[in-house]
């Protein structure tokens, strides 16, 4: 399977009741990947959101399937992203922690990923908004060409927040270049010691319109103090009330360029939201009851329909595959004082789940997922199986309905399963076992979740996270018990023994 993935048998499975509404046997759907930050598993109104209305994404739960096992395949971002686009575990890769803004293009050139499987395919493939996994070689000079980077490892189009909202640089990357950049007012980076005298997070405490909890006392940019240092490129610099715009702009101008096109497209819309800090555009301050975290869910449920609603305008709706997911569980209090703690009322983005975003607990992984492609998935529908973003390259690649071929070879996209029918609703069964990862790895098998033993600390010091780390290991029976409440590890010694010896050869192989 691993050489050759065929690409026609899939909606044999689909036929069915939607036989007559299916798009063109000879076709291939357009993929719109959703991808927010940091949005829990009950975030969304359709899986239970208090305080905030998502009136778009609960419509594309209406017209299509809703998974309620479905994780992403780290409970913090950058190894998450990592994992989705290259099929292959971040865990397995050293070095793949949260990049920092500096950080050099994680993914390297030639490597195998789902960007460069779908253009094998005859996709476009385009990216934008947060791309956090580095750019450059090392030692980038931001004045300059910018590269390696996305259009080097599958993408033909990129406009990127290049790390995160919280860390310098403050700017935009448009393919291989800052937007805006005056080559009169050059940009510097650091992280470590200060480029200069000028002003920060700490010594201009006082002036700041969003005041930092932890760490985040470095440069200040459009009144916000960041993590890491940078002078320069004021021409360049974003102002984050406009980011949710700005980002959503592109992705729609992406999708019309594609409507006189005869290619298959792939999008792949990252979105900032509900990532710190939190600066929601006025029109959307005061849409929740939350403050910023809440208000910036409304916002992001507002970026979501103007991509839904450009495909309903450029006829594309009947043959795209649109599907909304999460890069980690939530977190409340990230390094910023905007009253997602205070505010939070009777929301609880964890839902059932017990942890949060950096948690080996079950709600550090487990996020929203919904997918919709009509004529094909049933509306309104729901599964239980057991689904991960890593398998996302493999799944992908079958989506397509000519009788081509993708190569991939044969250490490619090592983690990464084909799951097809459990993502077109087709079935429930999904994976067998999935590794989950937080701080420590932790197992799932059928009703069994198991988080192996680790002697970190219990709690993270800047956000107070409990993060699921136990010096002998921890059991748990989701079945019965899914929000992890009571450890089994001493009365079910076996399944402990187990699962283990299962963990050890799926990090062995």
């Amino acid at each position: 399977m691993r050489t050759f993935i065929f690409v026609s048998a899939v909606l044999v499975l689909a036929a069915s009741s939607f036989a007559q509404d299916a798009p063109p046997s000879n076709s291939q759907p357009n993929i719109v990947l959703i991808y927010t930050d940091d949005f829990g598993y009950a975030d969304v109104g359709c899986y239970g959101a208090v305080g905030v209305e998502t009136p778009h994404i609960d419509q594309l739960a209406k017209d299509g399937l809703r998974f309620t096992d479905a994780h992403s395949a780290s409970a913090t971002c950058t190894p998450s992203r990592y994992a989705m686009l290259t099929g292959q575990y971040a865990w397995r890769r050293k070095g793949t922690g949260i990049a920092r803004g500096d950080a050099a293009a994680i993914i390297k050139p030639g490597r195998t990923t789902l960007p460069s499987l779908l253009k094998q395919a005859g996709y476009t493939t385009g990216v934008v908004g947060k791309w956090h996994l580095g750019l450059g070689d090392g030692q980038l000079d931001w004045n300059q060409d910018i590269k390696p980077g996305p259009l080097e490892i599958g993408f033909d189009y990129c406009f990127l927040i290049p790390a995160t909202g919280d860390r310098v640089p403050c700017v935009y990357v448009e393919n291989h270049q800052v937007v805006g950049l005056d080559p009169a007012d050059p940009i510097k980076v650091r992280f470590g010691k200060p480029l200069d005298d000028q002003p920060s997070g700490k010594t201009h405490r006082d002036t700041l319109k969003m005041d930092w909890s932890n760490g985040h006392n470095m440069t200040i940019v459009n009144g916000i103090s960041r993590i890491g240092w940078m002078s320069g490129g004021e021409s360049a610099r974003w102002v984050d009330e406009d980011m949710a715009d700005r980002i959503t702009e592109k992705a729609v101008q992406f999708i019309e360029d594609q409507k006189q096109s005869d290619k298959p497209f792939f999008l792949f819309f990252s979105t900032h939201d509900i990532h710190v800090p939190r600066v929601p555009h006025a029109r959307f301050v005061g849409k929740s009851t939350m403050g910023p975290r809440g208000d910036t869910i409304a916002e992001t449920d507002w970026c979501v329909g103007q991509l839904l609603e450009t495909l309903e305008n450029c006829g594309m709706t009947e043959n795209t595959m649109v599907i909304f997911t999460s890069d980690n569980g939530p977190v409340l209090d990230d390094g910023y004082k905007d009253d997602a703690v205070e505010k939070q009322g009777e929301h609880n983005p964890s839902g059932p789940f017990r942890g949060n975003k950096y948690s080996n607990f079950e709600a550090g992984t487990r996020v929203p997922m919904i997918v919709k492609w009509p004529g094909v998935i049933r509306p309104g529908s729901e599964s239980k199986a057991l689904m991960c973003q890593v398998d996302f390259p493999a799944t992908f690649a079958h989506l397509g309905k000519n009788p081509s071929m993708i190569k991939v070879p044969q250490d490619a996209i090592p983690d990464s399963l084909a799951m097809v029918p459990a993502l077109l609703g087709k079935t429930e069964q999904g994976r067998e076992y999935l590794v989950e990862h937080g701080g420590a790895l932790a197992l799932r098998h059928n009703q069994w979740k198991y988080i192996e033993p680790s002697k970190k600390a219990k709690y993270n010091a800047k956000t107070n996270i409990e993060l699921g780390n136990h010096p002998q290991g921890l059991l748990y029976n989701l079945a019965t018990d899914p929000g992890e409440t009571t450890n089994l590890a001493n009365s079910k010694p076996e399944v402990v023994k187990t699962m283990q010896a299962k963990l050890n050869s799926i990090r062995n192989d």
